[in-house]
């Protein structure tokens, strides 16, 4: 057996296909940036006043409570190009200057109704989240990053779609990054496939303190996922870090800590990543499964009228087959009803400020 065929062996193959690309391609290309025609903002923004208006409460609306005849056809090709080509898109023209928070948070979640099913973010049940610098810290091991300032570093959050509504940007930084994880799987079985190996075995991750009834404070699923011609990533370093403080869970090794770091410097690596600004009215659509994210460290404003705001949805969306120890984290592997945190006494609200 030549010695290349014999490094690999055991290995699923290199993935090919539109997500397994280069980020200075992507930076280049610009054809994910989608702007709204004016009919369609229009479609959008006499929908969300309307709902804002009757006061219903946002968690409770279903597609046929947010009619768009003309947007909603344009959003599933949308959908697919995220689900089943490159993973990813930016929706551009939000008219959110104009909207209230209830206006703004009605038109997001009213979107997302097309694209699949908002999932829990937190234990206190938000389907609709806030992503602002609450003055936190992340070595609060009660704490999840997107509530502090700090860069988050390259992730992928427990649902199959992430979706952002920029509101209000920060004063300096706080770029949008994406990295392909099926490239990263492909450069790691070139460079160091017997590292590879070790995170196609599961791997504890904390679960940060939101601990669903009968689980461990912590999950093991492994890092790349081969399931019925599908590979699936789930990640977040500082998690698995922040798990070694559960006495029962497994050891970093130093041969894993090697993989692990491997990853990180190649998911940092700007031949592989790129960033892009976020700008008011922009929605950024993020396959999870095939991609890593990431937002650079930021300096906000000082007024809280103007500081760095923006609204998040998980959507279970679409019908890729996950492994069975995804439920361990997604609670379920059923399309369309997988994905998000519950914990007991869990009740999905939509908050309309960061609580």
């Amino acid at each position: 057996m030549p010695d290349d065929a014999a490094r690999t062996d055991g290995l699923p193959p290199e993935i090919t296909g539109p997500s397994a690309w280069y980020g200075p391609d992507m930076a280049r290309s610009r054809d994910w940036i989608i702007p709204l025609e004016p009919s369609e903002v229009a479609e959008l923004d006499a929908a969300a006043r309307r709902i804002a208006e009757s006061g219903r409460e946002i968690a409770t609306l279903t597609r046929d409570d947010f009619p768009l005849p003309t947007l909603g056809p344009r959003l599933l090709s949308v959908l697919k190009e995220v689900l089943d080509g490159r993973g990813f898109a930016l929706l551009r023209g939000l008219p959110v200057e104009r909207w209230s928070i209830r206006e703004a948070a009605a038109a997001f979640f009213g979107l997302g109704t097309h694209l699949g099913s908002a999932r829990s973010q937190n234990a206190k049940g938000h389907v609709l989240g806030h992503v602002r610098d609450l003055g936190l810290s992340s070595r609060d091991p009660a704490v999840r990053i997107y509530q502090t300032r700090e860069r988050q570093t390259f992730h992928t959050d427990s649902c199959d779609v992430v979706g952002l509504l920029c509101l209000k940007t920060a004063r300096a930084g706080g770029l949008s990054a994406l990295v392909s994880s099926v490239t990263i799987f492909n450069e790691m079985r070139r460079r160091r496939p017997e590292l590879l190996k070790l995170l196609l075995e599961p791997i504890a991750t904390d679960r940060r303190g939101e601990v669903p009834e009968g689980q461990r404070p912590y999950f093991m699923i492994p890092v790349f996922n081969w399931y019925q011609g599908h590979l699936s990533a789930i990640y977040q370093r500082q998690y698995v870090d922040s798990a070694q403080r559960f006495p029962d869970a497994p050891r970093i090794t130093p041969d894993l800590a090697a993989a692990l770091d491997l990853l990180d410097s190649l998911a940092d690596d700007p031949a592989l990543n790129f960033t892009m600004a976020l700008e008011p009215g922009d929605v950024q659509l993020v396959n999870n499964h095939v991609l890593l994210h990431d937002r650079t460290d930021f300096e906000d404003w000082p007024e809280p009228e103007r500081k760095r705001h923006l609204l998040r949805l998980w959507l279970a969306a679409g019908t890729r087959p996950l492994p069975p120890a995804y439920a361990e984290r997604f609670g379920s592997v059923v399309p369309g009803a997988r994905g998000g945190i519950i914990v007991p006494g869990t009740m999905l609200n939509a908050p309309l400020d960061a609580i």
